[in-house]
């Protein structure tokens, strides 16, 4: 098996699919891994390191496209501006794809559907299944790790106010409040960071499990009156709500989010659009100054004005919709991002070769373009509902 691990392209995407130590796994597993020229240094992994682990450094992404048979990515498929083509172009039919696709997200439609009409055999690590046989495949996870954490300092960076409370020669001033909605490991993360800081923490999640694990952190508890048996999906995961229910949740919140300095939004149905839980004129009577940070923006975002992929001030609330936070942290994340393609690579990998059984779970969850069709379920939905 020939792997290749071109440079990331997504402005300010400083990770990569493999470190050196990876690398040198996959090498000893009887593969030959191509590694585009400086794909590494944006984590601080550089060109020599990956020679010393056994790779081949390739000058251009175009040849490392062409010559790999396994693609391994950070973020899905972009528009290639040195070559003025998109990645997806530069793939070729039968070449398989392990990344990030978020298949769902309405943005990703269409690159989606290039994907299979050009014969490429696609998995998006958003897919990976919360079972204990794939935890160790489990990118989403590691990843929402660094996003709850880095997330939540640029929430503190951008905010006009302070966040913990402060005793000055003026006065004493309260610390911040910031409400961090969807407890899943990205949230509870924001969660213990927003509390380091010294805020007063506020979550809410619809599912009962969740909501007693951010009280054990100390937050303030949102109840939004949903009924667990609509709240919680296979896995433990949270279901996709009725829109009866979710107009219900959306007023609870509003009552909730005029008093916050900080909103934290982590709420996601796996394979499946974020709900929108936040409106444009809920976000109108927040603080002025007050800040929201969306990292649910891949899959579409929990707030409907969230800029995808940049920060902006609307109404006078900054609206971070940054897609790479992770990215933001590269070292950290590249090591702990190639640790779990490694193992779903090496789940996969048969005698040499990638085997997919189409009745395992966990290739039924990632599996996005084969046979030159789009068979992900939630894409499919998605697309259905356009």
């Amino acid at each position: 098996m020939i792997i290749g691990i071109p440079k990331e392209i997504m402005p300010g995407e400083a990770r990569v699919a493999a470190s050196p130590e990876i690398v040198k796994k996959y090498i000893a597993n009887g593969a030959t891994v191509l590694v585009e020229q400086k794909a590494g240094e944006g984590s601080f992994f550089f060109d020599d390191d990956y020679r010393a682990a056994g790779a081949e450094i390739i000058a251009s992404a175009e040849e490392l496209f062409n010559k790999a048979e396994l693609i391994l990515k950070v973020k899905e498929p972009q528009f290639n501006t040195t070559y003025n083509k998109h990645e997806v172009d530069l793939m070729h039919p039968g070449q398989y794809l392990i990344t990030f696709i978020h298949p769902a997200s309405p943005a990703n439609h269409e690159m989606v559907k290039q994907l299979a009409a050009r014969g490429i055999i696609s998995m998006t690590l958003d897919g990976v299944p919360r079972i204990s046989r794939a935890q160790t495949m489990d990118a989403l996870t590691s990843m929402s790790t660094c996003a709850g954490y880095k997330g939540l300092l640029l929430a503190a960076n951008a905010m006009s106010k302070f966040v913990p409370p402060m005793f000055t020669a003026v006065g004493s001033i309260p610390p911040a409040k910031a409400l961090i909605i969807g407890v899943g490991v990205g949230g509870l993360q924001a969660l213990a960071t927003a509390k380091r800081l010294g805020a007063i923490t506020y979550a809410t999640d619809i599912r009962p499990a969740a909501l007693e694990q951010a009280q054990s952190l100390g937050a303030k508890i949102i109840d939004t009156g949903v009924p667990a048996e609509l709240a919680i999906a296979e896995g433990g995961y949270a279901n996709e709500l009725p829109e009866e229910w979710l107009i219900k949740e959306r007023a609870k919140l509003r009552e909730v989010i005029k008093d916050m300095d900080i909103v934290f939004l982590s709420a996601l149905v796996p394979g499946k659009i974020a709900p929108v839980l936040i409106t444009e004129d809920m976000v109108k009577e927040m603080p002025n100054g007050s800040v929201i940070v969306d990292i649910s923006i891949d899959q579409g975002g929990n707030c409907d004005i969230t800029p995808a992929g940049t920060t902006e001030v609307k109404h006078g609330v900054t609206l971070i919709g940054i897609k790479n936070i992770p990215g933001m942290l590269p070292t950290s994340s590249t090591l702990m991002f190639s640790n779990n393609v490694y193992n779903l690579v090496s789940y996969l990998m048969k005698d040499g070769k990638i085997v997919l059984d189409r009745t395992d779970e966990i290739v039924q969850s990632i599996l996005v373009s084969i046979d030159g069709e789009v068979v992900h379920t939630g894409a499919l939905e998605a697309m259905n509902k356009k």
